[in-house]
């Protein structure tokens, strides 16, 4: 039997009906995957990067974009030979074998479930600083509900979270690029060295990690042979437009040190040039941005976990399936649970190192998985 053959004799679409519906098309993969990207990263990445290389976080953000690029022709490819839930938990299960597919799975689970919490208290931290535990929790309840009345749902409210991001982004970029810019902040690109490039490139590489939810929501996608590989690298594409354009802006009207020093460095170009009610809906739309990210990781997690459900290696009633929704409601309400009692007592934002290794692990599995494919 080829590759191919043995993928068809465990497929659940190949002699029976798909666990979970196939409900989402073109346009739902690739707006699900601008939620996971286009999120609070641009919103606060561009500071640390700033802070890294200076104007030099352009050639960074190059760098990141073709890293990530890389990455999301693997996990296009794997996807589209094996359209189940989970992503590289079942990449990992199939081409390397049980280990690797379980040391993706739990890296995926416990990394983005850290990144998850540390959301949720910064989209409490963007919409109303005073009470950012009591509004990370509300929003945690708010996207599982929605992720548990179906993948529809989740993909209508995640259209319109990034038509507004986009919207705040335009006018942000509009906005700074109508006053006095300076072209010389973008003379001296390589000014801090190449070690603070490739800091930078670090950096803003997990602004782009998103593009992955596409194939952890394989097993959702219809024809995902074909939907799949076109929606990644379409959202990865429109991401890096967007960054750069947001990017160029913020350096024209104020330079790399102005971003450097603050904790919301596109607030901080729009107030450069005298805009406060620009530097108000920046805030906002970070907001919201947050709101978007988390929809797509709850929605990640809850998949990979049923996943595992399904092989035996969590427990069974994780992998259960809501007879009208079509979604794994038990895992998801499992997730929203966890994570909420974890923003209402810990501060994890400090914790995304640890997320960014875990999915640096889990990335080198796709990597490793999509190696060992055959040529054709």
């Amino acid at each position: 039997m080829t590759d191919r053959d043995d993928y068809r004799a465990f497929s659940p679409s190949a002699s029976e009906p798909s666990r979970l519906a196939r409900r989402l098309g073109l346009t739902d993969a690739v707006m699900l995957g601008l939620g996971s990207m286009i999120g609070a990263g641009v919103f606060v990445a561009v500071g640390p990067a700033a802070a890294a290389a200076g104007s030099g976080l352009l050639l960074g953000l190059a760098i990141a974009g073709a890293v990530a690029y890389a990455n999301a022709t693997s996990s296009a490819q794997l996807a589209a030979a094996y359209p189940e839930a989970g992503g590289t938990y079942v990449y990992g299960r199939e081409r390397l074998g049980p280990f690797w597919g379980y040391l993706a799975g739990w890296g995926f689970v416990v990394g983005k479930s850290a990144s998850l919490a540390a959301m949720a208290l910064t989209a409490g931290a963007y919409l109303f600083p005073g009470n950012a535990r009591v509004i990370g929790v509300t929003a945690v309840v708010t996207m599982t509900a929605v992720n548990y009345s179906g993948i529809e749902k989740t993909a209508r409210l995640t259209k319109i979270i990034v038509v507004t991001v986009l919207i705040v982004l335009a006018v942000v970029v509009v906005a700074t690029l109508s006053g006095d810019l300076a072209p010389a902040n973008l003379d001296n690109l390589i000014g801090r060295g190449i070690g603070g490039i490739l800091e930078a490139a670090g950096l803003l590489f997990f602004a782009f990690a998103g593009y992955a939810r596409i194939a952890t929501l394989g097993e959702e996608v219809a024809d995902p042979s074909r939907t799949i590989p076109r929606a990644i690298p379409l959202a990865l594409g429109i991401t890096l437009i967007v960054y750069a354009a947001v990017m160029v802006s913020a350096l024209l009207a104020v330079g790399p040190d102005p971003l450097a020093g603050s904790s919301a460095p596109l607030a901080e170009a729009a107030a450069g040039v005298g805009l406060p009610a620009v530097t108000a809906l920046v805030r906002t739309g970070g907001g919201v941005a947050t709101l978007g990210v988390m929809l797509s990781l709850l929605a990640g997690i809850s998949r990979t976990i049923f996943a595992m459900a399904h092989n035996g290696e969590l427990p069974g009633w994780l992998g259960r399936v809501h007879s009208t929704f079509r979604t794994p409601h038990w895992a998801q309400l499992a997730v929203g649970a966890l994570v909420a009692v974890v923003v209402a007592v810990a501060d994890l934002r400090g914790a995304i190192g640890f997320s960014s290794f875990a999915v640096l692990v889990y990335y080198g599995i796709a990597n490793a998985s999509a190696y060992t494919q055959p040529t054709e």
